[in-house]
């Protein structure tokens, strides 16, 4: 058997996310302390006790789910699991740098600065409500890719994140992405529905954030992670740092490949799925995509017990 660790991207905030974790292994505990001090700032106490509003905002949404993602594996490790679980890891937009960071590409102090920087720069590469991000269910990337190129009409409006086989965001101008929601119902979606983000992320409206991205990530190292990555805007293994820094500035304006990352684990012999950190969307996706996957969500203390008495038995 072959397993992938996935991580979670921007949406599966919570508050209160990874607190138990905190309380239970002191190793976990540890990487929120390590966050706190790159950012100089207590993000801890905003994920635990905070106002859901202000978690939400990408500057803070994005190392906060990386934090709770790395208090997951570390909380892992505590019991035994390692990343040597695993045969490859990915994770999805924002929680590809939770999976370098789990495979010791990136430290966590670094992985936190650097995310704190792409959510600034993403928000800001796009005054608020000039663009907009918007889900198209029940229609295959093809079909999204055809409306995406009839709604710009001269503006930007492309294919975001290839989801799952039923989902595809679409990301631009508002206008045209308010346009690809029509033209999608018309051709037989179930639904296309405005999504509640504030900037329109992966497509060519964030090319100032790639930027700002190239300069930061040149200030760190990148080392070989322990285990293969699936890059999202390639869908394939790769461990070469250079490659891995090149790729994350690819993937702010480029689009997230889920659903053939999904079938690349598949096609080399990925028989489970465990999701490390907040939520289940991932492990959601995984099922619609290659139903035989076995999957596991791991966000919590219990989930960390159950999951290392699984592996154990």
């Amino acid at each position: 058997m072959t397993r992938a660790f996935v991580f979670p991207g921007q949406g599966a905030q919570t508050i209160g996310m990874g607190k138990d974790l905190a309380e239970a292994y002191p190793d976990a505990r540890a990487v929120f302390d390590e966050v706190d001090e790159a950012l100089g700032e207590k993000l801890s106490q905003l994920i635990w006790e905070g106002d859901i509003a202000d978690l939400t905002l990408t500057a803070n949404a994005q190392p906060a789910l990386m934090a709770t993602s790395m208090a997951v594996v570390r909380a892992l490790a505590s019991e035994g699991v390692g990343m040597d679980a695993a045969g490859f890891v990915a994770g999805h937009s924002l929680g590809e740098y939770s999976a370098l960071t789990a495979a010791g590409s990136l430290s966590v102090a670094d992985a936190a600065r650097l995310l704190r920087i792409r959510g600034r720069a993403m928000q800001d590469a796009v005054p608020v409500g000039v663009g907009a991000m918007a889900a198209v269910l029940g229609l295959d990337l093809a079909t999204v890719r055809k409306i995406a190129a009839e709604a710009a009409q001269g503006e930007v409006c492309a294919a975001a994140n290839d989801n799952d086989p039923a989902q595809v965001v679409v990301s631009g101008h508002k206008d045209a992405v308010e346009r690809a929601t029509v033209l999608a119902k018309e051709a037989g979606a179930k639904r296309a529905l405005m999504l509640p983000v504030s900037a329109p992320f992966h497509c060519t409206l964030m090319t100032p954030a790639a930027e700002a991205m190239a300069e930061a990530l040149n200030q760190v190292d990148i080392n070989a992670p322990s285990v293969p990555l699936i890059a999202n805007v390639v869908a394939e293994a790769i461990d070469d740092p250079a490659t891995i820094r090149s790729l994350l500035v690819d993937q702010v304006t480029g689009s997230v490949r889920w659903r053939e990352s999904v079938e690349f684990m598949a096609s080399r012999g990925v028989t489970e799925v465990w999701e490390l950190g907040a939520g289940k969307a991932l492990i959601g996706m995984v099922r619609r995509i290659e139903k035989s996957m076995a999957t596991r969500a791991v966000g919590t203390a219990a989930d960390v017990a159950a999951a290392a008495e699984a592996l154990a038995g």
